[in-house]
């Protein structure tokens, strides 16, 4: 049986559901908020509760925000006719910390996966579709991850955008991306590379 009050036996268990935080990371983590002060301590719990509370999915590019529409859709010197898809949020700021890319976005929130249950439906691919609907839109660039589901999720798209909007153009960021790897995880030079060397699918 834990010698440890439940409450700090719930704050641990809690803490250790958090990727990459075992039970011993998760003891420390919570000893080290029982030495801190209750001001400093909630700051924590007020953040959050604010990234649970504030923060939304923008209406147009789903990207994670706290205005509606995002910040990046909401700027007028942003090209809205050109449409980098990516399949997370995170992706997407891979790619804006490049300072090259000036167009617009599209998070897909995932890739589609069938060993893990995830289909084109549970993407936000309808939400696109609606977007080049408006006839706005000229380019689409795949900014999906260069993986075997990120490439699949990138012909799947490629495949309903030729079919109904066969006049918007279709590109791909360029294979400086090795294959198998993350957007994420690329430095700005190779993603910099990826963006001005986009080729047409």
């Amino acid at each position: 049986m834990s010698g440890y009050t439940q409450s700090i036996q719930t704050l641990m268990n809690e803490l250790a559901r958090l990727p990459g935080i075992g039970m011993r990371s998760a003891e420390r983590i919570a000893f080290h908020l029982l030495k801190q002060s209750p001001e400093d301590a909630m700051l924590l719990a007020d953040a959050i509760r604010d990234v649970k509370t504030r923060i939304k999915h923008c209406n147009v590019c789903y990207n994670l925000t706290e205005m509606d529409p995002c910040n990046i859709c909401a700027d007028p010197s942003r090209d809205q006719s050109l449409v980098c898809i990516v399949e997370q949020p995170k992706d997407l700021l891979a790619l804006e910390a490049t300072g090259l890319y000036r167009g617009v976005y599209h998070v897909l929130l995932g890739r589609i996966s069938p060993l893990e249950g995830i289909d084109p439906e549970d993407l936000t691919i309808e939400p696109l579709c609606e977007r080049l609907a408006t006839g706005a839109i000229h380019e689409l660039i795949m900014g999906t991850n260069p993986t075997m589901e990120g490439d699949g999720t990138a012909m799947h798209i490629q495949n309903v955008v030729n079919s109904r909007f066969p006049d918007v153009q279709v590109t791909r960021l360029a294979r400086g991306l090795p294959a198998g790897s993350s957007i994420e995880y690329a430095n700005r030079n190779i993603l910099a590379d990826a963006i001005s060397g986009r080729q047409r699918m």
